[in-house]
């Protein structure tokens, strides 16, 4: 259904309207030399402030394959931070690369090493069991993580010494945190 005539042409009247009361516009905020200081600060703010944040920025986004891979214990995360520092001097050609490694699980890795996570996992989890933060599902994840990597002989001294301090828990602590004993 159409609108009456006179209903489609209030728009147009008000509009019209509105344009004979306006005053004369002004095409600056500024005037005079105002204008040209103003122009000048924006102009050194665009030269040195917006490169700088561009490179920033760059940058950043670099680097959040790193940031991936650390976050979730990636054991080749130091390869994948050099191939980040590498796609930065190349321009960015190698950041999908390293953005897909970050995400994918080291299968081979696994069969090779027994574990998929970095040593620093294991450090943090040491941690972790000392501050009496572990449950009882970690505590047995960890062990069977650290069995895996020991059948396959690659157990460093410090992982060594976190399976050691598995082994003193008591096998099942109803009263308190699960912590290593004291050794007398």
């Amino acid at each position: 259904m159409r609108k009456p005539l006179q209903l489609r042409c209030i728009p147009a009247l008000f509009s019209g309207a509105l344009a004979v009361l306006a005053k004369s516009a002004h095409a600056a905020l500024l005037s005079g030399e105002a204008v040209d200081t103003a122009a000048d600060w924006l102009a050194i703010f665009v030269i040195c402030v917006v490169p700088i944040g561009g490179i920033v920025l760059f940058w950043l986004v670099h680097i959040l394959p790193e940031k991936v891979a650390e976050k979730r214990h990636h054991p080749q995360r130091d390869a994948i931070t050099t191939l980040c520092l590498l796609s930065l001097v190349f321009g960015g050609l190698l950041w999908p690369i390293a953005w897909l490694w970050a995400y994918t699980r080291p299968i081979g890795y696994k069969a090779a090493y027994g574990t998929e996570k970095h040593e620093d996992y294991f450090t943090e989890m040491s941690h972790r069991l000392r501050a009496g933060e572990l449950v009882e599902h970690d505590i047995a994840h960890l062990r069977d993580e650290l069995d895996a990597i020991a059948a396959k002989g690659t157990l460093s001294p410090q992982l060594r010494q976190l399976r050691a301090d598995l082994d003193a828990l008591p096998k099942r602590a109803s009263e308190g945190p699960l912590v290593p004993e004291e050794k007398a």
